[in-house]
Parts: structure tokens; sequence; C-alpha cells
């Protein structure tokens, strides 16, 4: 593959460069010189070569015991010590692949409490079963025309159509009454009537979702025994976990519990649709193929959730 000529760097003597940033971190040049194995006049030597090279103003000032940084000094090793830090991380990342390809990067930003409940539990089978590809994640509530970033899959609810983007379903969705095995044991929820003796937690963005419940079920005057309003999905959830009363969960973000035992749901044949999780792609020409492995790892995982008994 052909690339883009590049102008010819201009850099100074590296081995000047080293030898700088050891006497100065060290603020000796005699311990610089027992870092990088040789004598206290090479530092000396190589530290005069950098200064001429580069020019007035003086990099070090002299002290009774060992160097001192100047002003001018200090700016130049907080450049030169970070950029000899990612050179050394290069190298290194180079000897532990052994002659093995680098990892392809996937940039991949989503709903935090997706994130949180969702996603983080199974990237780590991702990275098991695609070695070849490093996912890095980030998180936002933006919309995905509004992302200050480009990314190379984006997951928000949907279906939506966005200029610029193809999209992939990644799961479905709904959502029913979750709560703590604890607190059936000190109240029965054996009918939609027994909520009445229940405390009901309610997510400040989603008003009306008890509400929609109860009507769905039959029981639009019911009136609680409590009720708890919190600002996001994972609060309320984490307090439906922790015995607080009795939350509507997102199937999405509860499975995992439900399946551990963490939570139950007493009513799961009464439920409210809710948007599924899409993702969304740049359309690019060719279509990144890691998106697209990615995306149809996360519908495998899906629907190997949707299987399980």
């Amino acid at each position: 593959m052909s690339r883009t000529p590049r102008r010819r760097r201009l850099l100074p003597p590296l081995n000047a460069v080293r030898a700088f940033e050891a006497a100065a971190r060290h603020g000796s040049l005699v311990q610089a010189a027992a870092e990088l194995g040789v004598t206290h006049g090479a530092i000396s030597r190589q530290v005069h070569l950098l200064e001429e090279w580069l020019g007035a103003p003086a990099l070090f000032r002299r002290l009774s015991r060992g160097v001192g940084l100047t002003p001018d000094g200090d700016a130049l090793l907080a450049e030169f010590g970070p950029a000899l830090d990612r050179i050394a991380a290069a190298a290194r990342r180079h000897r532990d692949r052994g002659g093995e390809p680098a990892a392809t990067v996937l940039r991949v930003n989503a709903l935090a409490t997706f994130s949180l409940r969702w996603l983080l539990p199974r990237l780590p089978r991702f990275r098991a079963e695609h070695p070849g590809i490093e996912v890095r994640l980030t998180t936002s509530n933006e919309p995905v025309d509004a992302l200050a970033e480009e990314h190379d899959v984006v997951i928000r609810g949907g279906p939506d159509v966005f200029h610029g983007y193809v999209s992939y379903p990644v799961v479905a969705e709904r959502r029913l009454p979750v709560c703590s095995p604890a607190i059936l044991e000190r109240n029965a929820l054996q009918t939609v009537a027994d909520l009445e003796h229940h405390a009901l937690l309610h997510v400040a963005t989603m008003p009306r979702l008890w509400r929609d419940w109860l009507t769905e079920a039959g029981h639009a005057g019911l009136q609680p025994l409590a009720a708890l309003t919190l600002d996001h999905f994972y609060l309320s959830i984490q307090a439906a976990i922790d015995g607080l009363g009795v939350a509507m969960g997102p199937t999405t973000l509860v499975g995992d519990d439900l399946a551990a035992g963490r939570l139950v749901a007493p009513f799961p044949a009464i439920s409210l649709p809710a948007r599924s999780y899409f993702a969304y792609l740049p359309e690019r020409d060719p279509i990144d193929p890691s998106g697209q492995i990615f995306c149809a790892w996360l519908a495998s995982v899906s629907e190997r959730a949707e299987t399980r008994p």
C-alpha cells in the first residue's frame, strides 16, 4: 500500500535527548550515567551537544550537588519525557507480539447504563474470541450524529436513521417488574394487587412506566405502599437488588441479575415494549470489517441469551 511522503523530521541527536532526559529526571549527571551505563563525562558531553544543537537558552543550571533545570529545560523535559515513554511502550508492544500482527483498534461509544450492565461483562468473551480486535469503549448519551468525535461503532436505541450511518440490531428489550428475592419472603407478590403492599421504584426520566404497566396489567388505580424516585435505571435496579422496592426492569439491563438470582420477575407474562438497542456504523467504502465482526458478535450473544433455558 502506497503512503503519502512525509516531510523529513528535524530531530535532535537521540542519544543526547536520552542523556538530557535522564539527567533532568534524576537531577544528577552521575545518576543519569549509571542508569544509561555510560560515564559521567559522556552524559555531560551529550547534554552539551543538545544545548549546542538547540541554541540558547541553557537547559541546566549547576547546583552545589547535582544539576537543576532552567525554566526552558523544564518545559523541554515535559515534552521529551512522554515522547520517550511512548517510544518505549511501542517497542515493548512490538517485542511482546513476537511477530504477531498488531491488534485492530475498534472505537466503540455506547450508552453508559447499557455499557455498565450488559456490554462490559461480555467484552472479555469478545476479546477471547477475537484477540486481533482491541475494543476501546467510551460512554455518552448524545445522539449518534451529535458526537464530537467519530467512532467505529455507536450503540444507541433504535431503530433510527442517521445520514451517513448503517444500523445493525443488537438486542431487543422489554420492561417488567423486578425485585429482590428477599422482598418476596417478607411480602408475597402472587397477584398484581399485592403491589399495594410494596414500595415502587420510579425512574425520573421515565415517570409513566409504572402507570403504563399497571394499566397494561388491569390495575390502573393501584396505590402502592410507598414510592421512591431515582435519577437513572442503574440506580433503580441497584435499589431493587438492595431490597428497597420493586423496580421496572429493562430486560437487557436486568438479564444477568435474573439469571444469577439477584433479582426475580414476579409477573414475567406482563411487560411493556421498549426501544431495542442498535449499533450504528459510519458508512465507509469499504465498511470497516472489524465493526461488522463486532456487531455480528453482539447479535449472536443476544441470541444465545434469548435461547438460554
